[in-house]
């Protein structure tokens, strides 16, 4: 979990909130080094008890340690798919995140010296994106629109004096963050203009080349989306240029792999995209999008065999990386396909799985 995220600025007087005066995570928040250990864990119902037992013993002393206890419940309800609970959880705050209650000046005692909101950002993506999990589209839209605008006027022009480079950095990558929110949402209803002018205004505004190369990536999948097979060539090869030009590491060499192999699986040429997934994976053998693409590609080409051993190896390889619902859903598909007792097989899986697996695993993936 982005600790920039789960705190905010600190007061704006600071250019970021590891910066100053603590020494600590601890000296943020009451016990925050625990709190994030349990996340970066996936223990989402230990969170859950840590914050219930923090608010019974009155452990929090001050404001922006109830925020941020706040945050990590909502978070832990969220990620355990329990939305509405994660909603009630948001209708505590009063009058909404950017209440009054909420800003470090109306507490001099506590922040000496510090002004502006102490509500954390992830708490503020969260207050977006969860009425979309309880059937209020619409809201969320919404509210992510307004938090595009909060965010870009926390950028100032690179020129001007007030201009903080790491705070700035921080918050064009949290522009980025919520853009890619928006996205996804038109993305889910195929509204495919609104995406393309979204990922265009973008790479208008990052002048990275390794975030244009990402961006313009995004950029050639929404296009075949939408049947422009063209133009996402010519997007690809925008990426292929870029990455040769800065002589480009592991993961962005590895994008341009990944991009090439999906146009060969859309010509349905599946032996050329694997030839592209192997040099990933050669390169990098945790490139969990190259592993799974791969054993895809030769189940089409009724390599069952194969398929299975690929994704086997990677969850004995990399469980961290490989252990997510797509694969696991995929691999059980296969060993439906390949084998008469695929229950059995399916269940010594799912047992593994229990024991390894983060809270927020979604074992029915499973299907035993």
């Amino acid at each position: 979990m982005d600790l920039e995220n789960i705190i905010e600025d600190q007061g704006e007087t600071f250019d970021h909130p590891l910066n100053n005066a603590f020494g600590s995570l601890n000296d943020i928040c009451y016990e925050l080094s625990s709190l994030q250990d349990l996340a970066c864990r996936g223990s989402w119902r230990s969170i859950i008890d840590k914050v219930a037992r923090a608010r019974t013993q009155s452990l929090l002393s001050k404001p922006h340690e109830h925020l941020i206890y706040l945050t990590y419940n909502t978070i832990a309800l969220a990620k355990l798919r329990r939305f509405a609970e994660a909603v009630t959880e948001l209708d505590t705050l009063e009058n909404g995140i950017d209440d009054v209650t909420y800003r470090y000046e109306n507490y001099p005692q506590h922040y000496p010296s510090r002004y502006g909101s102490m509500a954390p950002f992830s708490l503020r993506w969260l207050y977006a994106e969860l009425p979309s999990r309880t059937g209020s589209r619409q809201e969320t839209l919404d509210r992510f629109y307004t938090l595009l605008h909060f965010v870009r006027e926390k950028i100032k022009p690179k020129n001007d004096k007030y201009s903080s480079g790491l705070a700035d950095d921080i918050w064009r990558k949290r522009e980025g963050l919520v853009i890619n929110s928006i996205i996804s949402h038109h993305l889910s209803h195929k509204e495919f203009g609104v995406c393309l002018d979204l990922i265009k205004d973008l790479v208008s505004r990052d002048s990275s080349p390794v975030g244009r190369a990402v961006l313009i990536s995004k950029l050639g999948y929404i296009q075949m989306q939408l049947g422009d097979l063209e133009g996402a060539k010519a997007s690809f090869g925008i990426v292929e240029g870029i990455v040769t030009e800065e002589k480009g590491e592991t993961e962005l060499k590895n994008l341009v792999n990944r991009n090439k192999a999906l146009m060969f699986m859309v010509g349905k040429d599946y032996v050329s995209a694997v030839r592209e997934y192997q040099e990933c994976i050669d390169r990098d053998d945790s490139d969990v999008v190259a592993i799974n693409n791969k054993a895809l590609c030769l189940m089409y080409l009724r390599d069952l065999s194969d398929s299975i051993k690929v994704l086997e190896s990677a969850l004995e390889r990399v469980p961290t990386a490989a252990l997510n619902e797509t694969f696991v859903v995929n691999l059980c598909s296969m060993y439906e396909l390949a084998y008469v007792n695929h229950s059995d097989i399916k269940k010594t899986l799912s047992n593994w799985i229990a024991r390894v697996a983060p809270d927020d695993f979604d074992t029915s993936c499973t299907r035993v």
